[in-house]
């Protein structure tokens, strides 16, 4: 953990350590590997975990601490691509991880999706660390298109459940490894930049609570824009030159770890920017319209400036944005149960059933209760009309129009003048004219 220095009373300086503690937990092999990345690259003031079925990917782990779960379920090997078990063998070890996440403030979870330990595991680990009340974020990766639609089913299933389990989620294509890149990268070079995506996912956060900053932000400002928000997008961009802070900017917001998804909309946004000395506050300036030119109109900004002589002519802006509205729905869930009480209310909406009735007429019954409330001669006298023989009707068409209700006209109040002729002229007012027994409605039962 960094040192910070504290003026006692008697205005001289003690140290102690920074009061935010942060651990990462590596789920399975991706989660495990990405850790690895992470230890080596020098990632400081947090505890890494690792945590998998597998004891072989275990023994090769940097990580302070190592969790096999699974030991009766999978005797020391993988969950071969099946949650269920990643899940189970994650909730044998439950008190072993509880223990060991217990007293932090915040809680990294990085997985590969897709798989059967990583997949299963991580949602466990995050209800945990959620009913210990620690800020939990995940970041985590999808499979590769050629690894097959079965294995992304699976990742898209193991996301759904995370989701509701984590205060943010960043989630990571690991096809974008290739779409992005301008010569195809071997096998190795290609998880090697997937580990190293996930390092700067946890990086560019945990730098934001780590280090101090010239304008400062901490864990709680991290907390603020990520606790209870759901999907959240982190892009980290780099500039140099004339025009180092836009470049910078709009590198973060076109970063591969915004991929397939936007900024737009955005409601909280945390900015980190880095350089050295001789930075500008127009720069700053620049850096942060550039960020928020597309977020909510109301956009919430939090934004520091730390001094890092190490960049030279270079600026880094690390950017966090949350808040944005469910993909799954264009109303709250709110609105939405107004509306579908108003729709229950209102008479003049028919459901999917009603249609069915409607086309399917030969399976038409009428609720018991209104078949028992009106009898036939009390329904005729109701609607005024005359009852209708039904002899030589067939089923279906037929049957649904003799429970209709069939209007005959009366006759009119109005007496024709004496010297009235009924002969048929349709210059004359109909009322008056008896057409032969011809009337306007149309019996579709005529055979």
């Amino acid at each position: 953990m960094i040192d910070i220095l504290d003026v006692n009373d008697s205005g001289n300086t003690t140290d102690f350590v920074s009061p935010t503690k942060i651990k990462v937990i590596g789920c399975g092999g991706c989660g495990g590997n990405a850790v690895n990345t992470m230890i080596e690259s020098g990632i400081q003031g947090v505890q890494f975990i690792a945590l998998n079925t597998d004891v072989q990917h275990l023994a090769v782990s940097k990580a302070e601490y190592k969790i096999q779960i699974g030991k009766k379920l999978t005797n020391g090997l993988g969950a071969g691509m099946h949650p269920e078990r990643g899940e189970a063998a994650a909730k044998e070890e439950e008190e072993t991880i509880r223990s060991l996440l217990d007293g932090s403030d915040m809680v990294f979870i990085t997985a590969g999706m897709g798989g059967g330990t990583g997949t299963g595991s991580a949602p466990i680990v995050a209800n945990i660390a959620r009913e210990l009340g620690i800020l939990t974020v995940a970041v985590v990766t999808t499979p590769f298109v050629f690894e097959g639609p079965i294995r992304m089913q699976i990742a898209e299933e193991g996301i759904k459940k995370l989701r509701a389990e984590v205060d943010s989620l960043i989630v990571i294509p690991n096809q974008r490894v290739f779409d992005g890149a301008d010569k195809k990268p071997s096998a190795v070079q290609a998880f090697k930049t997937v580990d190293d995506i996930l390092r700067q996912g946890v990086k560019g956060i945990s730098e934001i609570i780590t280090k101090t900053g010239l304008i400062n932000r901490d864990f709680k400002d991290v907390e603020t824009v990520m606790k209870g928000q759901g999907d959240a997008i982190l892009g980290i961009g780099e500039g140099s030159g004339e025009n180092r802070a836009v470049d910078a900017a709009t590198d973060a917001i076109n970063n591969k770890l915004l991929a397939d998804t936007h900024i737009d909309g955005a409601k909280n946004i945390l900015i980190k920017i880095s350089g050295n000395e001789d930075v500008g506050i127009d720069e700053c300036d620049e850096i942060v319209k550039v960020i928020t030119a597309s977020a909510d109109p109301q956009v919430r900004v939090l934004w520091g400036l730390y001094i890092e002589p190490e960049l030279e002519d270079k600026i880094t802006v690390t950017v966090i944005a949350t808040g944005f509205n469910s993909p799954n729905s264009s109303i709250p869930a709110e609105d939405a149960a107004v509306v579908e009480e108003k729709t229950q209310a209102d008479s003049n909406i028919f459901s999917q059933g009603d249609f069915e009735k409607v086309l399917n007429p030969g399976k038409f019954t009428a609720p018991a209760a209104a078949r028992e409330a009106v009898t036939p001669a009390e329904e005729n006298a109701l609607f005024g009309r005359t009852p209708q023989p039904a002899a030589n009707r067939d089923s279906g068409l037929g049957s649904l129009f003799d429970s209709a209700p069939r209007e005959t006209a009366k006759p009119s109040s109005i007496v024709p003048p004496a010297n009235f002729k009924n002969d048929g002229d349709l210059n004359k007012p109909a009322c008056w004219r008896n057409l032969d027994n011809l009337s306007r409605s149309i019996d579709l039962t005529k055979k």
